[in-house]
């Protein structure tokens, strides 16, 4: 797993340094992706980047990672401290820990999902 640890980290890097040419560099050209903030999927990298153009502009959220566990499945879940802001304000809407679980292939992020602290 260390070779999946240093790509989720370089992702979690860029993302929480809004440096998301270098986070979309990471993903596979056809990525499935979360929508945590408004709901449903998204897949492939312009569909990420336009997701976060969107949060972005409502809320800005830093996440860093605690845990690193490799499943049977092959994926990796990372255990995250999520800070979540509104972005005209800097006002705390939320802090939380969730699991981002992801899975890779040939060093690229193919999937990832948000498993809430209350969904086990």
């Amino acid at each position: 797993m260390p070779d999946e640890e240093e790509t989720l980290r370089a992702a979690y890097r860029a993302f929480n340094e809004r440096d998301i040419e270098a986070a979309l560099e990471l993903m596979h050209p056809e990525v499935d992706w979360p929508n945590a903030w408004e709901g449903g999927r998204v897949a492939g990298r312009e569909a990420v980047r336009e997701y976060w153009a969107r949060q972005f502009e409502a809320i800005s959220s830093r996440v860093e990672p605690e845990e690193f566990v490799g499943n049977e499945d092959g994926s990796v879940s990372v255990t995250v401290h999520q800070e979540v802001r509104d972005a005209g304000s800097g006002e705390l809407v939320s802090d939380s820990r969730v699991v981002h679980r992801w899975w890779l292939e040939q060093g690229q992020v193919v999937r990832m999902d948000v498993i809430e602290p209350d969904a086990g």
